[in-house]
């Protein structure tokens, strides 16, 4: 039994590394990053799939992403104390000290800029740095000054499917159109997905002095508007695909109602302002976008 225990210990120990580094590289949003930039890429692979590049395109951009997380988290551990949904995070309870959580974020974010921009190409470093410096250099103090800090942290996290485009193309001039129209449908989806979070814990946020839309005697109005607001604008970013010639008319009539009820869900959200009807809103954003992405690739144009 003590030789078992002993074999056993190593394990439980790894796992809990693991689980605090996974916390600290947020993996379960890096895991959305690398699905959406292999979406880009995927769909501006027209004469094929370059199986090693992306992989390349991949490892470059979960390094960077994990290490942006990471910088996202060290910036922030004095306010994560004072919120119970991150009072856990692996920095604020001393797990992992702050001074290793900013060197690993820093060097994981100039690695994955680096490998990006040798082994995929340099347009898509370069949309690496914008995504990691509007994310922890602007999104991320904005956050304490001024309740629009949503609107503009949907940029970074919009750009992913960018970076697959152009690790695909390997060009800036092939993402006018088609590229961007990605872009826009992260970027809407993401303004009532998050709205539905700055809702529900708007008491949180407060505490930690975070200014959100949803705060003070606006914020049930504010918020509710322009949750509706942006899921009416994701409507025609949603068909754009289909008008660009990247998807047939399956995904188009898919997207149509997958958005008109993503509408209806944020209309009976402004409606109501209930926890309920937030967190309904919130867990079918979840839904909606790997169904619409998955429509996107089962009915891609040939």
């Amino acid at each position: 039994m003590k030789h078992e225990a002993a074999i056993m210990e190593p394990k439980q120990g790894f796992r809990a590394q693991f689980a605090l580094w996974s916390e600290l590289v947020k993996l379960r949003l890096t895991t959305m990053v690398l699905i959406t930039t292999a979406m880009g890429f995927y769909l501006a692979s027209a004469n094929g799939l370059d199986w090693p590049l992306l992989l390349h395109a991949l490892f470059g951009t979960g390094i960077l992403a994990g290490g942006a997380a990471a910088l996202n988290e060290y910036l922030e551990k004095d306010f994560d104390a004072k919120m119970p949904r991150t009072a856990n995070r692996p920095i604020v309870t001393g797990a992992i000290s702050p001074e290793r959580a900013l060197l690993a974020g820093g060097a994981m974010a100039a690695i994955g800029l680096v490998y990006l921009a040798f082994k995929v190409n340099l347009i898509t470093s370069v949309v690496g740095a914008v995504t990691l410096i509007s994310y922890v250099a602007v999104y991320t103090p904005l956050k304490r000054v001024t309740t629009s800090n949503t609107l503009i942290g949907a940029i970074p996290g919009a750009l992913p499917p960018l970076m697959g485009w152009t690790a695909a193309t390997g060009s800036s001039g092939a993402i006018a159109t088609e590229g961007w129209s990605l872009v826009a449908i992260l970027f809407f989806w993401q303004l009532p997905h998050f709205l539905a979070i700055a809702w529900i814990y708007r008491e949180d946020y407060e505490k930690a002095g975070f200014r959100m839309i949803s705060e003070g005697e606006q914020g049930a109005s504010n918020t509710g508007k322009s949750a509706v607001l942006y899921t009416l604008a994701l409507i025609p970013a949603a068909i754009s695909p289909f008008l660009l010639g990247i998807s047939g008319i399956i995904y188009c009539v898919g997207a149509v109602i997958l958005s008109l009820y993503f509408a209806v869900l944020s209309w009976k959200f402004s409606r109501e302002m209930t926890l309920e009807s937030a967190r309904r809103l919130f867990y079918y954003s979840l839904l909606y976008l790997p169904l619409l992405l998955g429509l996107m690739v089962w009915d891609r144009a040939a």
